[in-house]
C-alpha cells in the first residue's frame, strides 16, 4: 500500500457503528452535522507489532471528549476497544495507526443537533516507521505560525475534537510551502504552546522544560515520555515557556502518536543539536511501545 492512497478507496474493511463494511462503503451524508458544525471527536493511536499502543488510554480520552461535546457515545469503552482490536485484527496489520471518531449524523441542519444520532467508526491502515533511529535524530524544520492557541475559556482545548485542529493544518501548509516540516504555535498569552500534532520538550541546562498544557492537550505520548524522563533520572520542569528563552535550549523534540518522539534542528532563527537525552528518550520510547503486554488486553 502506497502512502499517498486515497483515503476513500483502500481494500478491507472499516467498523462502523457496530459492523465491518467494505472500506468505500464506510460514508456519510454531506448535510452531517459534523461536517458543517465540526461536532465530532477522535483519536489517533499508534499499532506496533499488532498491538495498538495505550489504546485503554486512548479510547477513555476519547469519551472524555465526547462527553465535553455534549455528545453520547452509544457504545461502551470496552465495546470500542473491541472494535479497535477487531479491525486491527481484519487487516492482519504489523505496524500501522488506528483512528477511531464519534460525530453527529444529518438529522437536523443547524447550530442545535441535541437530537441528531451519533455515528462511531474506527478505521487503520499500515504505517511502518519512516526512518531508522539514526536517521530521526537528524531534526526536522519548523517555522513560527501565525495562529495562536485560544484561551481555554472559548474552546474544549483539553479534547480531541475535530474542530480544534483547523489552525493546526493551516499552519502546517504555510510551513510547507516555505520548505519546513511543521510550525510551533503559541498560545492566546505568548508562550510556547505546541506543534500542530506535537507537544514540544526544550532541554535546558541538563533538564526537561515542557509548556504547561492548560490551554492545549496533554498528550498522551508526552505523559508517557515524562514517565520515562523520570526513570532515566531527568528533571522535568512543566512551567510557562517564552519563546525567547528557544535560545537558552541545547536540545529540542517533540513528541505524540504519529511523531513519537522527533528530534528538531531549527525553529525560526534558533538551531539545536539532537544529542544524549533526545536519544536516550527516542529509544527508550521506542523501546516501550513494543513491551510485551499480557495477551487478554489485546483479544480482538
Amino acid at each position: 500500500m502506497t502512502f499517498n492512497q486515497p483515503f476513500d478507496d483502500r481494500p478491507g474493511r472499516i467498523w462502523f457503528d457496530g459492523t465491518l463494511v467494505p472500506w468505500k462503503d464506510a460514508t456519510v451524508h454531506v448535510l452531517s452535522h459534523a461536517l458543517h458544525y465540526a461536532s465530532a471527536v477522535f483519536e489517533g493511536e499508534r499499532i506496533y507489532e499488532g498491538r495498538i499502543f495505550k489504546l485503554h488510554e486512548h479510547t477513555e480520552r476519547l469519551f472524555y471528549s465526547a462527553r465535553q461535546l455534549d455528545i453520547e457515545m452509544p457504545y461502551s469503552e470496552a465495546e470500542i476497544n473491541d472494535a479497535c482490536n477487531a479491525v486491527v485484527a481484519d487487516h492482519g496489520i504489523k505496524d500501522g495507526y488506528v483512528r477511531p471518531i464519534a460525530w453527529r449524523g444529518s438529522e437536523l441542519m443547524g447550530v442545535s443537533a441535541q437530537a441528531t444520532k451519533i455515528h462511531v467508526a474506527v478505521a487503520v491502515w499500515e504505517w511502518p516507521a519512516y526512518f531508522s533511529s539514526d536517521a530521526r535524530m537528524e531534526g526536522i524544520r519548523m517555522q513560527w505560525s501565525k495562529w495562536k492557541r485560544p484561551d481555554p475559556e472559548t474552546i474544549p482545548a483539553d479534547t480531541k475534537a475535530t474542530g480544534l485542529y483547523m489552525i493546526c493544518t493551516l499552519s502546517k501548509h504555510a510551513a510547507e510551502a516555505k520548505g519546513y516540516n511543521d510550525a510551533l504555535m503559541l498560545d492566546y498569552r505568548g508562550y510556547i504552546a505546541e506543534a500542530t500534532g506535537a507537544n514540544i520538550f526544550l532541554v535546558i541546562d541538563g533538564k526537561l522544560h515542557t509548556p504547561k498544557p492548560d490551554c492545549f492537550l496533554n498528550g498522551i505520548t508526552r505523559r508517557t515520555v515524562i514517565a520515562l524522563a523520570n526513570k532515566f533520572g531527568f528533571e522535568v520542569i512543566e512551567r510557562h515557556i517564552k519563546p525567547d528563552e528557544l535560545a537558552n535550549a541545547s536540545e529540542v523534540f517533540l513528541t505524540g502518536s504519529a511523531v513519537e518522539v522527533t528530534p528538531v534542528k531549527e525553529i525560526g532563527q534558533y538551531s539545536f543539536t539532537p544529542a544524549k537525552i533526545t536519544r536516550t528518550l527516542l529509544e527508550a520510547y521506542d523501546e516501550e511501545v513494543r513491551r510485551e503486554v499480557p495477551a487478554t488486553l489485546n483479544a480482538a
